[in-house]
C-alpha cells in the first residue's frame, strides 16, 4: 500500500513531519498543491475543481493501491476527488468533510480572504515580513515551534496568490453545490478525523452529518485542534492505522 498525505493552507508538506515519524513507514509520499509550497503555474485558475484536477492527475501516476489523506484544503481535494474519481484510491481519510454540508458558514478569515481589496491587504500582511515573523504567526495560531519555522520558510506572495483563487473559486455555495453529489464518496471506505477544538471545519453536528452522507465513519480526536497531526501525531497515526488494518 501507498500512503498519499496533501496538505491545505497556508501550509507546505513540513505540517506532516511529526506524523510521518509516528506511521513510521517507507511508503509515504507527500503531495503539496500548486502554491503550497509547489511552484504555481503561470495562468493557472487555481480554483478548487483545479486542485481536484490536479490531485487526480498526481494519483493517476501512482503505483499500487493508495490510502489517500488529506488535512485542511488538502481534505477538501480528497473529498472532491471522490465524489468524481474513487476508483483511483482504496481507501480515503479528510478532516474538513463539513464544509461540503448546506450549512457550513465559512469562517472569519476565510470571508476576508473572500473579499477584493481586503483579502489582498490580509495576506501581505501574513506572507510578508521575516521568516521569523510567520513563525511567530503560525505558533500563534497551534503549530508546534518546530514545523512552524519549516512552513514558514515556504509562505510568501506566491502562496498568498493561490490562496485568493481558491477561497474565491469556493465562495459560499460553491462547495455546497458540489456536495450534492458527496453520496459518490461512499464508492471507497471513508474516515471523517474530527477534531474537537477546531475553529475551521464546522460543528460536530455537520461533520458528523456530512460523513454519514459520504459513507464515512467518524474518528474523534477529543481536544485536539485543526493541527491535530503536528499537536498529537502518535494519536492521529493510530487512529489512521487502525482504519487501514480495517479494510
Amino acid at each position: 500500500m501507498t500512503v498519499v498525505l496533501v496538505h491545505g493552507n497556508p501550509e507546505t508538506d513540513a505540517v506532516w513531519d511529526p506524523l510521518v515519524e509516528a506511521l513510521d513507514r517507507d511508503d509515504v509520499i507527500r503531495l503539496s498543491p500548486p502554491g503550497f509550497g509547489a511552484p504555481l503555474p503561470d495562468g493557472w485558475p487555481g480554483g478548487f475543481e483545479d486542485h481536484r484536477d490536479w490531485l487526480e492527475a498526481e494519483l493517476a501516476i501512482i503505483d499500487g493501491p493508495v490510502d489517500l489523506v488529506g488535512h485542511d484544503w488538502g481534505g477538501n481535494h480528497v473529498v472532491n476527488l471522490m465524489m468524481r474519481r474513487p476508483e483511483l484510491v482504496r481507501s480515503w481519510a479528510t478532516d474538513i468533510i463539513g464544509v461540503f454540508d448546506p450549512e457550513y458558514v465559512w469562517h472569519d478569515v476565510a470571508r476576508v480572504w473572500q473579499t477584493p481589496g481586503d483579502g489582498e491587504s490580509l495576506v501581505d500582511a501574513m506572507m510578508g515580513g521575516t521568516v521569523t515573523d510567520r513563525t511567530e504567526n503560525m505558533i500563534a495560531l497551534g503549530m508546534t515551534p518546530p514545523v512552524a519555522a519549516k512552513v514558514a520558510v515556504g509562505q510568501g506572495p506566491e502562496m498568498g496568490r493561490a490562496l485568493l483563487l481558491l477561497y474565491r473559486s469556493a465562495r459560499h455555495p460553491g462547495l455546497a453545490e458540489a456536495g450534492r453529489h458527496l453520496e459518490r464518496a461512499a464508492a471507497r471506505p471513508g474516515l471523517c478525523l474530527l477534531a474537537t477544538d477546531d475553529p475551521y471545519v464546522g460543528t460536530d453536528e455537520i461533520r458528523r452529518r456530512a460523513a454519514a452522507r459520504a459513507g464515512a465513519r467518524t474518528e474523534v480526536l477529543d481536544g485536539l485542534g485543526h493541527w491535530w497531526m503536528v499537536e498529537d501525531p502518535e494519536r492521529g497515526a493510530t487512529a489512521l492505522m487502525s482504519f487501514w488494518h480495517s479494510l
